[in-house]
């Protein structure tokens, strides 16, 4: 998926905006491990909704889909193919 790379890249500019430059895997648990803040789902909210026009309100949250990168597209892929279905 295309939109890897920008998920990886925007998790990566939150984690240095904490001075965390350490590497990380994309199955990693960046929420729950303790290596972004619970106010970091908000800009990873805010983030999907406008680069890939996933809708919370339709969906609901849940953290643990936004947890990782693998989490995060899981997300943005199968938000994608519910929406081309009821089109």
């Amino acid at each position: 998926m295309q939109g890897k790379t920008e998920i990886r890249e925007f998790l990566q500019g939150l984690l240095t905006s904490y001075g965390d430059s350490a590497p990380f895997h994309d199955g990693e648990p960046l929420l729950s491990g303790g290596r972004l803040q619970s106010i970091d789902a908000v800009e990873i909210v805010m983030f999907l909704e406008q680069k890939f026009g996933v809708d919370f309100a339709t969906i609901g949250f849940d953290r643990d889909r936004i947890d990782s990168v693998d989490a995060i597209t899981d997300l943005v892929e199968s938000f994608k193919s519910a929406d081309k279905r009821s089109e």
